[in-house]
This record gives C-alpha cells, sequence and structure tokens, in this order.
C-alpha cells in the first residue's frame, strides 16, 4: 500500500496575504482558497491542471502534455488550445501560487497542496504502522478514515488517457486499503456486521480472489461454513468460465481448512472495546 504523489503540506501565502489553493483529487477535481471553491474552467482546461498537478513539481514537456491529455490524435489547434488552457489556469489560480511557469524542459506546477492526497498517505501509512504493531484496531480505524477521504472515482469525470490510467491505478489502491481494513474487522470479531458488505464487493469485483477469500472467512467466523464453501464454488467456476484458471494458492488453501474443520475458522468472540 505505498503511497505517492502528496503535495506539500502546508498551504502558504505571499506577502500580500494571499492564502494558496488547497487541491482534491479523490473525486472531481477541486481548488479551494480561504474555503472558497475556485472556478477552474473547462474539463479540457481542468484535465491539463490535474495531469500537471500528478507531476509533483515536475516539468511535463509540451509534447508530453498534449500526450497526456488528448493522446495520440489531439485536434488540429492543439497548440493554442495548450497555451489557452495554461493562461486560463494562471488566472484562475490568481497570487498565492502555486506557480505554473514554462521551463527549458516543458509545464512546470509547483508549491500545489494536494491536501486529500497527502492526508491519505498519512492515514495509511499510519494503519499499515499500527498493523505491523499489533494493534489491529487503530489500523482498522485509520483504514476508514483513509476510505471515508473518498468523494468519488479518481479525477471523476475528467476524459484523458493519462487520467484514465491514474483512475485504475488509485482504484486499485483504494481496493487494497479496503481489503486491509475488512481483514481487520475480521480478526476484531465483527464477522456478522461485514458479511453483506463482502457479498456486495464480490458481486462488484467477481474476479477479485482476496474479496471472495475475505468473505469465505467472514462467513466461517458468522459461523457459516456451508455458505463459505458455496461462495468458493461460485468463485471457482467466475474464473473457469472468465478466465480458463482456477483459483489461487489462497483460496484453495482455505478451501481445504474450511473442508477439514480447522479450529481457527471457528466463530471469533468480538476484541472487547477498551
Amino acid at each position: 500500500m505505498g503511497e505517492g504523489t502528496t503535495g506539500t503540506s502546508a498551504a502558504p501565502s505571499d506577502d500580500r496575504g494571499h492564502a494558496a489553493p488547497r487541491f482534491e483529487l479523490l473525486g472531481p477535481l477541486r481548488a479551494f482558497r480561504d474555503g472558497t471553491e475556485l472556478p477552474l474552467g473547462p474539463p479540457k482546461q481542468r484535465a491539463v491542471l490535474a495531469v500537471l498537478l500528478l507531476q509533483e513539481d515536475r516539468p511535463l514537456s509540451y509534447e508530453g502534455l498534449v500526450e497526456a491529455v488528448w493522446g495520440g490524435t489531439p485536434p488540429v489547434h492543439v497548440r493554442n488550445l495548450v497555451q489557452k488552457y495554461v493562461s486560463g489556469l494562471r488566472r484562475a489560480l490568481g497570487p498565492g501560487g502555486p506557480e505554473l511557469s514554462w521551463t527549458g524542459a516543458g509545464y512546470r506546477l509547483t508549491g500545489a497542496d494536494i491536501t486529500d492526497l497527502r492526508e491519505r498517505r498519512r492515514l495509511v501509512d499510519g494503519a499499515l504502522a499500527a498493523r505491523d504493531a499489533g494493534d489491529i484496531r487503530r489500523a482498522v480505524e485509520l483504514a476508514g478514515r483513509a476510505e471515508e477521504l473518498w468523494r468519488g472515482e479518481f479525477a471523476e469525470g475528467l476524459h484523458a488517457p493519462y487520467l484514465a490510467a491514474e483512475r485504475l491505478r488509485w482504484a486499485e489502491k483504494r481496493l487494497t486499503v479496503l481489503e486491509g481494513r475488512l481483514a481487520g474487522e475480521i480478526e476484531l470479531g465483527r464477522s456478522f456486521e461485514y458479511v453483506h458488505e463482502l457479498v456486495r464487493l464480490v458481486a462488484a469485483h467477481p474476479l477479485r480472489e482476496r474479496l471472495t477469500e475475505l468473505l469465505m472467512l467472514a462467513l466461517c467466523h458468522a459461523g457459516r461454513p456451508t455458505d463459505a464453501l458455496t461462495a468458493y464454488e461460485a468463485a471457482r467456476k467466475r474464473l473457469a468460465e472468465a478466465l480458463g484458471a482456477d483459483p489461487g494458492p489462497a483460496l484453495r488453501s482455505l478451501h481445504q481448512r474450511i473442508l477439514r474443520q480447522d479450529p481457527d475458522l471457528l466463530p471469533l468472540p468480538p476484541v472487547p472495546v477498551p
């Protein structure tokens, strides 16, 4: 669950007292200055901004920007469009930064604070550290707070090849953290509470074996081993039909443990709240 793309850690102001805007990408792209949302312009201009934000202060060449936003078939007047959108972003961001400049290496956006990505990284890192220290309750709490930062899909509504790839990458990150939280909830004896959520998630991601594994564990710890075996068989059929593959070793091992009536899969008492 290593994280990247965090921005700076504070919102500075210039010598005239203008606060720098804070950006959010875990959902539709938004920017705020002093609590007021900034108008960022039309969708392609916003896509240019999102791409530059994700460079983390690194310059991006003109050709790289065009490829990221329009792909291999840009419009005829794309150079004029790039200049138009860059000028529009400079006006929208206004005084106080971040600075959008042209360097010999390309366009560079410096001093941008992507607050939700920064906060998410802090929470996910904290959850991992808590789990490593054996504090499952704290790990679950922090992972849950990281999930609450999401307002929709990553850079939702912005259409650009680079952002489409980033959207897939961040969807994977989101699911990985969710799986970690649900594993912790099961360890804390809360299987009854999360069986329905896991059923929904397996339906939404039918080929994701880790979610099926967690559903099977939750069903066993909720005293429903027969339903866990049914969930395994359904997953086996889905994988065979979609991929021509058998379940992976984790699912197969859990299936065998259920058949052997492994005592470690008996219902778990809830961990008492301190």
